[in-house]
């Protein structure tokens, strides 16, 4: 599935991912390939990406790459999910 994560400043991260976890406000929950149009506002926590990807250098310091995972620390935000494409609107 696709995935894009933009903030007020740039867009941090476009390119396709196994799933994506993220702070709900009612709970951590987990997206996957064909998963349900959704969403959601998040509250502060840590995203948690699946799948190797690759970072600009820009944007590289906000993330944390431990092996098939990438974490992302957020204050709030909101996620929408359609066909496939994720998008995470993040402060």
């Amino acid at each position: 599935m696709q995935l894009e994560i933009v903030s007020p400043e740039a867009q941090l991260f476009s390119g396709e991912v196994s799933s994506v976890t993220v702070p709900g406000a009612s709970g951590s929950f987990q997206i996957l390939n064909n998963h349900a149009p959704i969403v959601s506002t998040l509250v502060e926590g840590r995203v948690k990406i699946q799948g190797k990807i690759s970072l600009d250098e820009p944007n590289r310091s906000k993330f944390i790459q431990e092996g098939e995972h990438t974490y992302l620390d957020i204050q709030s935000g909101a996620i929408e999910l359609s066909d496939n494409k994720v998008i995470l609107l993040t402060e």
